[in-house]
């Protein structure tokens, strides 16, 4: 492992990104680019209401239109197939593709019409009659807590599905012997990823070879065995091609329901059978919706900022059904103190179901809200103690020379030198100059002010939250795979064993591999065979790409370069240790004999009467990764999370019309340090593209429902995203502090940008409205809310704080 970029031929260089030239040609090969032989379209009908009973479906209409197929109702499914796996250990909240009996939420799918098109489908969706007997249905996170609210899952009890208190280190005492201390809520609004490509999956059905074969754009773990678990056959019955382009993802590519149904209809009428969501589809029913939740944090301090106990409650709304959504309030677990040296923490785990969308897994897994809420608490520390926000942040950062430093929660955090990362930042952008440019554009009527946030990135992902909140699953492993074949002309050809959602997994693998046999990356092939051919994998989530498939890469490529430098060896007739390996061939330094890789490779396939002993022919290796520090369940409600920790400092001006309550952001530095960076392109995209998913979620992106329990925002005319007038130019500083846990030293960095985007941009406002006596505690702040707050205080009224 190393640091210094001087010590790679092709880690830490800017390589293109291989993925990139099909795309920019228009080549990629995306779900909606399949097209089998007589294939069939789905279109779903989703309910009109937050809670009602399905009395009855009429599709005769629908069957009558020429062209359609068949009308799928959740009679016939559920009887067919099993309910969609949950998380928790919470077997009466089952979860069905199409509503059964009783529909939980306005956008759920009640039926699915096939049809000879999609466009006809649609069509005939419309001639469905169902007739509802409308329910009572709770929407509000609290409402759903309270004795007496209408249950969403009857059989279950109550609406909640987690409550679970953690409490490490001496909490009470703390509070105690603090000579200060502050409480506060703050919400963060239910957004998304909002991807380019909104879910799309093929299904067809083999009878004679019992093979179901599926193409979808997914993003999401142990995907062909839930598939195969619903629909009750044969694991190695179900083969999900893995070459498929995902046209943006980051969590919310999960399409367990879809896939199910659509492979259902495959079998059922011997055709293949696509469904591609529309955007209504995908925002208001396609369980794409992300965390929703209220934080009540209690600090205590002293007078000198140093924080030494927290307390935090966080309610998350997971929407009708459980699916991984109250895990999401576990991964923050691993960085509960983010990167501060508090000692004590107590944490209060929350997820209830209401009549919304369900919420899945989203970019960060919860932990962007997490950062939101801790680095409020130091903003309003630094306020009560009358001490400057990053002076706060530098007195209670974690030091350098305390790594490998344990938090209370049981994780140590791997390395990291957060204050240099800040210094570098501060240099780079002048801060007090920065600070006369806030008071130049205050003194023209503007109101400005500085945001700062401090934040972690847990990466590479081993699942411990699961264990730790559902005792019943012991996972300990969430391995990743490689396997390298040298051909007997010398290519080389890589196989990775997940889906693509498009974060650059060929380039990553080709320069690892590359680096470690010192040949040529764009030489290597690397190729997603099926499920079926796959090794384990756990896919691209958590950050975990990079760690995992990486390393996996590093060590399989190492073991083929032990076996050329042994083959090697035993043709110099001397020990492998005095082997000098280089750019893809051996030199006996003794005598100056040399062989090139055309020579080794050639006695690997053909001359086997030139190995070793003992040692097979041919040149292939796998290597199945286990993640590093993981392995071992909670104990004592601790647990060691995630094995490393990339570290973002993020500084944002902003600039306010006090008549238009516009904000605009007026400059943007970010330092980021996610260790060694194996492609820098890469990780400058998804830092760029994390910080503009944080600015939607600061101050735009919200699934609004109104009283009658509808979405309001179901088009992005009513969930805008930002664009790039909103989008401001961002500056990257960079810093390595590299891990002792990974193989070049690389840490993760594909949630980079949004997990401190929205905290920075918050402490942004709230600096910009400070001297009217305003603030904002929800997420969005929308302009809206930002220009009558204004207007309220400048008339001398209160401001009206959203909860």
């Amino acid at each position: 492992m190393s640091a210094d970029p001087s010590a790679f031929r092709f880690v830490s260089t800017n390589r293109r990104v291989r993925e990139d030239r099909r795309f920019v040609a228009g080549h990629g090969r995306f779900v909606a680019d399949v097209a089998l032989e007589g294939m069939l379209h789905v279109a779903v009908l989703p309910s009109q209401h937050p809670a009602a009973r399905i009395v009855s479906i009429d599709a005769s209409a629908a069957l009558a239109m020429p062209g359609v197929h068949y009308v799928l109702t959740s009679d016939e499914l559920a009887g067919a197939t099993d309910p969609l796996m949950n998380g928790l250990d919470t077997p009466k909240v089952k979860r069905h593709p199409l509503a059964v009996e009783q529909t939980r939420y306005a956008g759920e799918w009640v039926a699915a019409v096939v049809a000879d098109g999609r466009a006809l489908a649609e069509d005939a969706i419309e001639q469905l009659h169902v007739v509802y007997e409308p329910l009572p249905f709770v929407l509000d996170t609290e409402d759903a807590l309270r004795p007496g609210s209408p249950p969403v899952h009857a059989l279950h009890g109550s609406n909640v599905l987690l409550d679970r208190t953690f409490v490490w280190g001496e909490v009470e005492k703390h509070f105690a012997d603090s000579p200060q201390r502050l409480s506060f809520r703050v919400v963060w609004g239910r957004n998304s990823t909002v991807p380019i490509e909104t879910f799309g999956v093929v299904a067809s059905w083999d009878p004679w070879r019992e093979m179901l074969d599926i193409w979808a754009s997914i993003q999401m773990p142990k995907y062909p065995d839930q598939i195969a678990r619903a629909l009750r056959i044969p694991a190695n019955g179900v083969r999900v091609h893995q070459d498929v382009d995902v046209g943006g993802s980051y969590g919310v590519k999960r399409g367990i329901k879809q896939t199910v149904l659509v492979a259902y209809l495959a079998r059922r009428l011997g055709r293949p059978v696509r469904l591609i969501e529309d955007r209504l589809d995908n925002m208001s029913g396609g369980d794409a919706h992300g965390p929703e939740r209220i934080f009540d944090v209690d600090v205590a301090f002293n007078d000198t900022g140093i924080v030494k106990s927290m307390k935090m409650r966080a309610l998350d709304n997971a929407g009708a059904y459980a699916g991984r959504a109250p895990f999401q309030l576990g991964k923050p677990i691993g960085a509960i103190v983010g990167p501060y040296r508090i000692e004590s923490v107590q944490y209060r785990a929350q997820s209830v179901t209401t009549n919304k969308a369900v919420q899945e897994a989203v970019r960060g897994f919860g932990q962007a809200p997490t950062n939101y809420a801790i680095e409020t608490a130091m903003d309003k520390v630094a306020a009560a103690v009358g001490l400057e926000r990053i002076e706060v942040r530098r007195r209670n950062f974690i030091r350098k020379d305390e790594f490998p430093y344990q938090i209370p929660s049981g994780s140590t955090y791997d390395s990291g030198d957060y204050h240099t990362v800040v210094d570098k930042v501060f240099a780079h952008i002048d801060f007090a100059a920065m600070e006369q440019e806030r008071d130049r554009l205050r003194a023209t009527g503007m109101l400005a002010g500085i945001g700062i946030a401090a934040c972690l990135e847990p990466s590479g992902a081993n699942s411990a939250f699961e264990p730790l909140l559902n005792e019943k699953n012991t996972t300990t492993t969430w391995m990743d795979s490689c396997r390298i074949v040298i051909d007997a002309l010398g290519f080389v050809t890589v196989t990775i064993h997940n889906t693509s959602s498009g974060q650059g997994h060929e380039t990553l693998v080709a320069t690892v591999v590359g680096e470690v046999l010192q040949i040529e990356p764009d030489l290597i092939r690397v190729i997603r065979p099926d499920s079926l051919a796959c090794l384990p994998s756990n896919s691209p989530v958590g950050s975990r790409m990079a760690i995992m498939l990486g390393g996996a890469a590093f060590h399989a490529a190492q073991k083929l370069k032990t076996k050329l430098a042994r083959i090697a060896a035993h043709q110099f007739s001397v020990g492998e240790d005095k082997v000098v390996y280089a750019s893809g061939g051996a030199t006996n330094p003794k005598d100056g004999k040399q062989l090139g890789w055309a020579d080794i490779v050639n006695i690997a396939h053909r001359n086997y009467h030139l190995l070793p002993e003992g040692m097979e022919p041919g040149l292939e290796s796998t290597h199945v990764m286990q993640v590093p520090t993981g392995g071992q369940l909670p104990k004592d409600g601790r647990v060691q999370m995630y094995p490393c920790h990339s570290f973002e400092f993020h500084v944002v001006l902003m600039a306010i019309d006090p008549a238009l309550g516009k904000p605009e952001i007026k400059r943007y530095v970010i330092g980021h340090d996610c260790g060694t960076v194996i492609n820098p392109h890469i990780v400058k995209g998804m830092t760029l593209g994390g910080i503009a998913h944080g600015l939607g979620a600061a101050l735009l992106e919200e699934f609004v429902y109104n009283d009658e329990g509808q979405l309001i925002t179901q088009t992005f005319m009513d969930y805008p995203l930002p664009s790039s007038h909103e989008v401001p130019e961002v500056e990257i500083v960079h810093h390595c502090t590299p891990s002792p846990y990974t193989v070049f030293g690389q840490k993760g960095s594909g949630e980079s940008g949004y997990l401190g985007a929205p905290a920075a941009i918050s402490s942004a406002i709230n600096d910009c409205v400070a001297p009217l006596g305003i603030s904002f505690s929800k997420l969005p702040i929308r302009i809206s809310a930002i220009g009558d707050a204004i207007a309220n205080a400048q008339q001398g009224k209160p401001q009206e704080q959203a909860t």
